[in-house]
C-alpha cells in the first residue's frame, strides 16, 4: 500500500495546492517523486515525531494540508499527546499515514509492531480512523477524503496483503468481500486476504462464511455494522491488532449497544510479546491469526453450538 499512498498524493498535490508531505527521517525509496516534482512541499524534519506533529499542526492552522508520514507505531504512538492538543483539539486538516499494519515489520522485534495504534486513537473523538484491506482501497479513500475538515489517521499496510477482489472506500460503510449464511468474518486491514483465506475452508467443512472489510473504523459505521451482524448467528473478528480497543472492541460495542443476539469471536493479539521477532507469515500463525488457525478455530465453535 505504500506505493498506492506515494502515486495517489501526487494526483491529490496536483489536484490541491494546499497539500504538504511531511516525514520523519523514513520514506526512502518511495517518496522521492513527490519531492522531486514539488521541493518546496516536501520537508523531512528527522526522527522527531512530536516535532513532526506540531509542525504539521501549525501549519495546517495557517492554511495548509499536511500529510505526515511515518511507520504506523511511530507515528500514533511517540506523538499521542500531541495529535490530541493539536489536530484533534484544534479540527485541522492533518493526515496521519501510519505505515505497516500489524506485524508488517516483525522482523524490526515489537518495538515497530502497530498492534494498538487504532486503539488509543479510538479514544479520541473526531479522529478519523481509515484502514483499507488493499492497494486500490487506499488510493479510492485518500481520494475521497482529502477535502475533510477535520483529522485522518490512515493505517496501510506495507505490501499489498495478499490477492484481494478489487474492494471499494465509502464513508461510514462496509465492504462486502464474499457472501455466506452461517458466520460473518469482520477484518480490518491488509489480514482480509487470511479472512478471505479462512473463509475458502471454512467452506470445504460445509460452513457458508462471508466476510467483510472494514475500513472506515473511526466514526463508527454503526448503521452498516447492525444491518450485518442482525443477519448472522455468529460473527468473528479478525484483526492484526490487540483484541483492545480495535475493531473487535467496536463490534463488540455495536452488538451490546444494539441488544443484539448475534454472537462474537474475536481473533487478534492477546498474548504478550517475549522478545522473539519473525516474519508476517509466522507472527499471524504464532497469534493464533492465519486461515489455517481462524478456520479451525471457528469449526469447532459451530460444530459446538450446533451440538447444544
Amino acid at each position: 500500500m505504500r506505493n498506492a499512498f506515494a502515486s495517489t498524493i501526487l494526483d491529490i498535490a496536483q489536484m490541491e495546492p494546499r497539500v504538504l508531505l511531511l516525514t520523519g527521517d523514513l520514506g526512502f525509496m518511495v517518496l522521492e517523486p513527490f519531492q522531486k516534482r514539488y521541493p518546496e512541499r516536501f520537508i523531512n524534519v528527522g526522527v522527531s515525531e512530536q516535532n513532526l506533529l506540531g509542525l504539521a499542526t501549525g501549519l495546517a492552522e495557517a492554511g495548509w494540508i499536511p500529510y505526515v508520514y511515518s511507520i504506523a507505531n511511530f507515528i500514533a504512538l511517540r506523538p499521542y499527546e500531541f495529535i490530541r492538543n493539536g489536530p484533534v483539539l484544534h479540527r485541522l486538516p492533518v493526515r496521519i499515514v501510519g505505515i505497516g499494519d500489524g506485524f508488517d515489520y516483525g522482523h524490526a522485534g515489537p518495538t515497530h509492531l502497530s498492534i494498538d495504534d487504532v486503539g488509543v486513537l479510538r479514544t479520541l473523538p473526531g479522529m478519523e480512523i481509515i484502514a483499507p484491506a488493499t492497494p486500490g482501497q487506499a488510493r479510492e479513500a485518500l481520494l475521497k477524503t482529502y477535502a475533510s475538515q477535520g483529522p485522518i489517521y490512515y493505517r496501510l499496510g506495507k505490501s499489498a496483503g495478499g490477492t484481494l477482489p478489487p474492494v471499494e472506500f465509502h464513508s461510514g460503510k462496509v465492504e462486502w468481500l464474499r457472501n455466506g449464511k452461517d458466520v460473518v468474518l469482520l477484518t480490518m486491514g491488509g489480514i482480509a486476504a487470511e479472512a478471505l483465506s479462512a473463509a475458502a475452508q471454512l467452506e470445504a467443512l460445509g460452513i457458508s462464511a462471508a466476510v467483510i472489510a472494514v475500513a472506515h473504523i473511526s466514526p463508527t459505521p454503526q448503521n452498516a455494522l447492525f444491518e450485518v451482524l442482525k443477519k448472522f448467528p455468529l460473527a468473528a473478528t479478525i484483526e492484526a491488532h490487540s483484541v483492545q480497543g480495535g475493531l473487535g472492541s467496536m463490534v463488540a460495542e455495536v452488538i451490546a449497544e444494539g441488544q443484539m443476539v448475534c454472537r462474537l469471536l474475536r481473533f487478534g493479539v492477546r498474548k504478550p510479546f517475549d522478545g522473539r521477532s519473525g516474519s508476517l507469515k509466522w507472527l499471524l500463525r504464532e497469534h493464533g491469526l492465519d486461515a489455517a488457525s481462524v478456520s479451525s478455530t471457528l469449526h469447532k465453535m459451530i460444530r459446538n453450538i450446533g451440538e447444544q
